[in-house]
This record gives C-alpha cells, structure tokens and sequence, in this order.
C-alpha cells in the first residue's frame, strides 16, 4: 500500500498553497525537460520557493509528493466526470462535455500525469496508486450504469464489466495520444469515444 502523506494534520489551506505551488514547480522542471527519475528534492523544493527541510514536514519523499499531485489532479478530473454521472439531460451532451474538459485536463497536466506512468513502470506503490485513481472512475461509472439500468435506460448486461472496459479504454486512449505521442484529442476523438460509451451503455439511441 503506498504511504499516506506526513502531512496530514497539516492545516488544509496552508497544505494547499504548498501543494500549489509543489505543482507549479515540478511541472515546470518537468516540462522544461527533467525527468521525475532525475529531479531531486532540493530542485523542486527550490523552484517551489520553499526549503528542502519544509518539502520534507510535508512528504517523506518525491514519490509521495508525485502521489498527492496525481491525487489533486485526479480530483479534478473526477469533478468533470460527474457532469455525466450527477447531471441530468441527454447523456451524450452530458458526456460530451465532460469527456472534452477531461481530454483538456489531460494536456494541461500531461508531464506530471507521463511522470506518473513511468515511475509507475518500476514501483509497485505508485502503480497501484494509478491503478486506484482510475478504480474510483469505474466505481462512480458502475453506479451511474446501474442507476440507469434501474431506470431502464441502460441496455447493458453488465455495469461492472462496462464500467471497467469504458474507463481503461479511456485512459488508454487519452495516454497515448496526449502523454505519449503529445496529440491534442482532436473533436473527431472526442465524438468517437462519447459514441463508444453511449452505445455501450445505452444502445442505440
């Protein structure tokens, strides 16, 4: 399991502002050409404006600080996905846009999210990190399906398995082509992923 954060009878603003500008620092060295592997904790406590003693009151190390950046990042890509799952309206409208704000969260945090892909390559803690930030997308989709299904909307046989299938197929997607290949998901994706979801989940519609 990975380790929580030291910090976390920390007041939430003051941590807030730090994690703030933690992010700011290690996506600018990052985006500057530093690899997560080669930036040590008195760089990014440096660029962050704060000291090497501060950085650690707050994490153990650097692969804690990537954890709860992901973490911060995942939360906002969490709240544009629930435009789908608490909104009300044509769920292709609603997926849409979320799906549109997620690509765009994506490319605005790619070197921090390819960061975490790497490390992720060799450390089991933080590759099950990853593994738990896309679980709790599945988790909130599967009740959305379910909810659906319980309306009658959803034509799905499993909300689970689509759950499961939808997500990764998602985050796969949008690795390659924004982390990997460094492709902004053009509108043509986009519509090709909210069709593969709305069929999917409700048929045709």
């Amino acid at each position: 399991m990975a380790t929580s954060p030291k910090s976390a009878a920390v007041p939430t603003a003051k941590r807030a502002a730090i994690e703030a500008a933690l992010l700011d620092a290690t996506e600018t060295l990052l985006g500057d050409g530093a690899s997560f592997a080669d930036l040590g904790v008195e760089k990014i406590a440096k660029q962050a404006g704060i000291t090497r003693t501060a950085f650690y009151f707050y994490f153990g190390d650097k692969r804690e600080l990537l954890m709860a950046l992901t973490a911060d990042v995942n939360r906002l890509l969490l709240e544009q996905a629930s435009l789908w799952w608490a909104g009300e309206g044509e769920p292709a409208e609603l997926m849409e846009r979320a799906m549109r704000n997620i690509a765009s969260l994506f490319t605005e945090h790619a070197v921090l999210l390819k960061a975490l892909g790497e490390v992720a390559a060799y450390d089991e803690d933080v590759a099950q990190h990853w593994q738990d930030l896309i679980g709790q997308f599945v988790e909130a989709t599967e009740q959305r399906i379910e909810a659906e299904r319980a309306a009658g909307s959803a034509t799905c046989a499993s909300a689970a398995a689509t759950a499961t299938a939808l997500c990764w197929m998602t985050e796969r997607t949008l690795n390659q082509q924004i982390l990997q290949q460094s492709i902004a998901v053009d509108e043509e994706m986009i519509e090709t992923l909210v069709e593969i979801w709305v069929r999917a989940i409700y048929g045709s519609r």
